[in-house]
This record gives C-alpha cells, sequence and structure tokens, in this order.
C-alpha cells in the first residue's frame, strides 16, 4: 500500500448546505452561448453529496463549460446554478466565497511556476482562509502524503514531472477543505504511464466519500468509480445512468457509436 492511502482527508463536521431536494449541485434549463454559437443547450444537472458524476462525450460536447459554470467560472446565458444552497447568479451570492467550498483541477495543472510545491498549496488557506503558516504547511504535508508527494515538498514545479504536477494541483485544490471537486480532464494531458498515478489519487478521494464531477475520457476509470456517468453531446445531456446501464445497456444511437469508437 503506497503512502497515498495512507492519509485521509478531512471533511468539516458541519453537514454541507443543500437546496430542499438535498442536492448540492443543482443546475436547471442551463444555457452557454459565446456569439452566435450555442454551447451548452438546457442541461439539467443535479448531483447529492457523496456522489461521483462522470461526465463524458466527443470534444466541443460542452463538457468543460459545463463544469467551469459550476464554480462561477463562466456565466450562463440562463438558467440557474445552485451550489450548497448558493444561488450563483444571486446578487447577495459572494462568488469567493462560494469558490472555497469547490476545488477544481484542470486539465494543464495552473500551478504557479515560482513558488514552490508547499507555497503553490497553503497560499489559498494562509491568504484567503487566514491560517496560519505553520498550520498552513502541516496541512499541505499531509495532502502531500495523501497524493504520494510528500517528497516534494519544497521542490520547484518545473522540476516535477506532468503527473506529478497534477498530483500537487488536487492537493492544492483539497488545501481549502473543500465540499465538492470538479476535474476537468484532468489526466488528458499527460503521458499514458502518468495517468495511472493521478487516477489512483481520485479513486482514493471517492473512497472517502468526496463529491466528485469529473470530465474524463478514461472510460475504463468511469466505469470503475462513478456512481452515475452523464453523457452529453451538441450541448445537451443524451443519456446517463449507472455505469453498468451506460457502458454495458446504452440505448440511445448516438452513445452507442461513441462507444463503438473508444471502448
Amino acid at each position: 500500500m503506497s503512502a497515498a492511502t495512507s492519509a485521509t482527508i478531512h471533511t468539516s463536521t458541519t453537514p454541507s448546505p443543500a437546496d430542499a431536494d438535498g442536492f448540492v449541485v443543482d443546475a436547471r434549463d442551463l444555457h452557454r452561448s459565446f456569439g452566435s454559437t450555442e454551447v451548452i443547450k438546457g442541461i439539467d444537472l443535479q448531483v447529492r453529496k457523496g456522489e461521483v458524476v462522470c461526465i463524458i462525450g466527443p470534444s466541443g460536447a460542452g463538457k468543460s463549460t459545463l463544469l467551469r459554470c459550476l464554480n462561477g467560472l463562466e456565466t450562463p446565458t440562463s438558467g440557474t446554478i445552485v451550489v450548497n444552497g448558493h444561488h450563483l447568479g444571486g446578487r447577495k451570492t459572494n462568488i469567493d466565497k462560494v469558490r472555497e467550498q469547490i476545488g477544481m483541477v484542470f486539465q494543464h495543472f495552473n500551478l504557479f511556476p515560482n513558488m514552490s510545491v508547499c507555497d503553490n498549496i497553503t497560499l489559498a488557506p494562509t491568504l484567503v482562509a487566514k491560517i496560519p503558516k505553520d498550520k498552513a504547511r502541516a496541512n499541505a504535508l499531509r495532502l502531500l502524503e495523501l497524493v504520494n508527494m510528500q517528497e516534494k515538498v519544497d521542490a520547484m514545479p518545473a522540476s516535477l514531472s506532468g503527473g506529478q504536477k497534477q498530483r500537487v494541483a488536487i492537493a492544492r485544490a483539497l488545501a481549502m477543505d473543500p465540499d465538492i471537486m470538479l476535474f476537468d480532464e484532468a489526466t488528458s494531458a499527460l503521458d499514458p504511464e502518468m495517468v495511472g498515478d493521478v487516477l489512483a489519487v481520485i479513486r482514493r478521494l471517492a473512497q472517502q466519500g468526496m463529491t466528485m464531477i469529473l470530465v474524463t475520457h478514461e472510460m475504463a476509470f468511469a466505469r470503475e468509480v462513478a456512481t452515475r456517468v452523464i453523457f452529453t453531446d451538441g450541448g445537451v445531456i443524451d443519456e446517463q445512468g449507472t455505469p453498468e446501464q451506460v457502458f454495458e445497456h446504452p440505448q440511445s444511437e448516438r452513445l452507442q457509436s461513441f462507444l463503438s469508437k473508444v471502448l
């Protein structure tokens, strides 16, 4: 058993706020256009605490745009998004406070190149949450143990491989103790031999009950860890269900065609 499996994430003992239906993420009739191009065309997405939702589909299906809408990086053209009981478009909503509850891991890591691994992880906790530096560093070491990167605590990003950078990015996203983790094709920029290390970390988070929404091209991984798989195409949800339903018994012709090419 690796060091990555010896640490655990620590979630708040206070129940996460949710809407009246018990959803921690509730997006309704979501649309997003860029100029005359409508990328998201009326998506409804509800996620309960502890769910692991994998979003699959062809390139250009609106998967990443949907994910970016959920943490306020993109503003929907129309529709509503409620995260942990907060209306993202509400005039009284502090979007920065909402983002503290949502960890985001990007395709290209987005580490600060002029800061050490430790400083990358402790930046938000010390500046935003006002956590003392010594406590923030201790927490960073715990998170680096979770992702099996503790020996790189003082390394600079330039000295790390792609897979190592992505594991640091996951540790950084966990540093604010988020209720929800979003992964936007977290392995697609990695060499195949590095993918397994990153997926192992995500698998560990799933086992510990972290609520996660993942855009992924890793079909075998989605089949293994997801509680629900959503297939999007052309800006809409074409089909969704359990991994067994989606992968073993696809109903729509479009999903059947997609799976015949990727499995």
